[in-house]
């Protein structure tokens, strides 16, 4: 394993939520998602994304 001063801040922070996961588990495990959530996860999911690229936002305010 790298040492600390060896990684980059994501790499640190990919890390640090690996061990946290490990020892306090995943909170959301086991749970279900409301009826309600699901159908407006599923409408939101049909309309086009407005999403841009990275690219995009670099073209638009570089």
């Amino acid at each position: 394993m790298p040492k600390v001063k060896d990684m980059s801040i994501d790499d640190l922070e990919q890390l640090i939520e690996h061990k946290l996961l490990e020892i306090l588990g995943d909170p959301d495990l086991g749970l279900q998602l409301q009826k309600e959530f699901k159908r407006k996860l599923e409408q939101r999911l049909k309309k086009a994304s407005k999403r841009i690229s990275p690219e995009e936002v670099l073209k638009r305010f570089a």
